[in-house]
Order: C-alpha cells, then sequence, then structure tokens
C-alpha cells in the first residue's frame, strides 16, 4: 500500500489531508486498516444524474482495497463504477462530558477514503470475495451455506477501492477544560461507548437450534 508507514506523516493527497485538529490525524495503512476492519457499515457520497447522494453499506477490506456487493441493477454501485467517490467509517468509543457546553465532546475513530470504485469482473474472483465477507461476520460459515447458483452470481455486483488515498482521525483522550473551570462543581470524565454482540436468536424454522460459536466474533481480515 502507497500510504505513508507512520502516523502524522504526510498525507497522500490534498483531498484527503485532515485540516481541523490536524494532530488527530493518521496516514498510516495500519491505522486506516484497523478502523475499517472494525466497522460493520460505511457511508459513501457520490454523483448520480445531477444529484448527490449518501448511503450507507455493509463493508469489508482485505489488502489494499476496500469492498462492497449489491445488486447488479443498483444505481449507487453504477455510479462508484462510473465516477469519484468519498467513503466514511466512524467508531464513536465515548462521550466527553466537560465542565461547559462547548468541551464537551466525542472520542472516536474514523476514515475518510476518495477514489474510483472498479468492479471484480470474474466470476470466480467475485464468489470469493464474497466468502471474504461472510467469513468475516462467521468463520465457517460459507461452507455450510447452500452455495450460490450462477444466477444469482450474475446478478450480484462486488466493487473495490484502492486504499491509496485514505486518511484516519482519532480522538482518545479525556476533558479538556480550561484551568479557570476545573473548580466547577458538576461531573465530568467519558462514558465508554461499544458496540456488541448480543445471545443469537435462532428463526423459526431453523432447522439447527444452536447457533454456531463462530457468530460471536468478527475476525479481522490480514
Amino acid at each position: 500500500m502507497s500510504l505513508p508507514s507512520e502516523p502524522f506523516s504526510a498525507a497522500p493527497s490534498a483531498r484527503s489531508r485532515v485540516r481541523r485538529r490536524s494532530e488527530r490525524a493518521h496516514y498510516d495503512a495500519a491505522t486506516v486498516a484497523a478502523i475499517l476492519d472494525s466497522a460493520l457499515v460505511c457511508h459513501i457520497a457520490f454523483q448520480w444524474e445531477g444529484s448527490v447522494h449518501a448511503l450507507g453499506t455493509a463493508h469489508w477490506r482485505e489488502g489494499e482495497h476496500l469492498y462492497i456487493h449489491g445488486a447488479r441493477a443498483s444505481r449507487m454501485l453504477k455510479a462508484l463504477a462510473a465516477g469519484q467517490s468519498c467513503v466514511t467509517v466512524t467508531q464513536v468509543d465515548g462521550l466527553v462530558f466537560g465542565r461547559t457546553p462547548l468541551h464537551h465532546s466525542m472520542n472516536y475513530r474514523s476514515v475518510v477514503a476518495y477514489g474510483q470504485f472498479e468492479p471484480v469482473e470474474d466470476e470466480a474472483e467475485k464468489a470469493a470475495r464474497l466468502q471474504a465477507f461472510i467469513e468475516r461476520l462467521a468463520p465457517g460459515r460459507w461452507a455450510a451455506l447452500r452455495p450460490m447458483n450462477d444466477k444469482e452470481l450474475a446478478a450480484t455486483a462486488v466493487l473495490r477501492l484502492p486504499l491509496d488515498e485514505a486518511s484516519a482521525k482519532i480522538r482518545d483522550h479525556g476533558v479538556v477544560d480550561e484551568d479557570s473551570d476545573l473548580g466547577w462543581p458538576v461531573w465530568a470524565g467519558v462514558v465508554p461507548l461499544a458496540l456488541r454482540r448480543g445471545a443469537p436468536v435462532a428463526d423459526g424454522q431453523s432447522k439447527v437450534g444452536q447457533a454456531p460459536a463462530g457468530l460471536g466474533a468478527i475476525v479481522p481480515p490480514a
């Protein structure tokens, strides 16, 4: 990947450079990848027929690319293959409560990536990428599923975006109040937030009652 190897180094492009709170910027591939891997949904901004749209979709990462999938007839996927787009991912890790309204904040990890998606045309590669997506959600599940048939595979589009124009931004500290406000008699601190998996609930017509252990964790890709 062509991203710099150290955080706080130069941005890979002018539009990916973090301007506000630039000390929170990270441009190394490892940080970008870790944030993308921690999230299940990204939001993608694109233009279609003279209008601007921003839609959420499931994503996964393999190596130097971000992948998405959907119906081949999707307007979003058609637009992404035809022009530039902007992808964002944000994970909120905590609510920061200061002593004044101005110093309330959030701890977060975010990524912004720019570029043009390209379709995965080879059917075998497409199936392999979809397998990686399912395996990320539940290791070992692909082998237990009814295989996709040719019609289903043909109706599904898989697109990938090179991650060579991406930046991360992170806030991961506590309250920053003015010294003159430290004595104000109100609670200040951080309330952590986290996304977790709950207990599986079986479908009423499921032939298997016990959920596999692999549903309990997401496995980060390489």
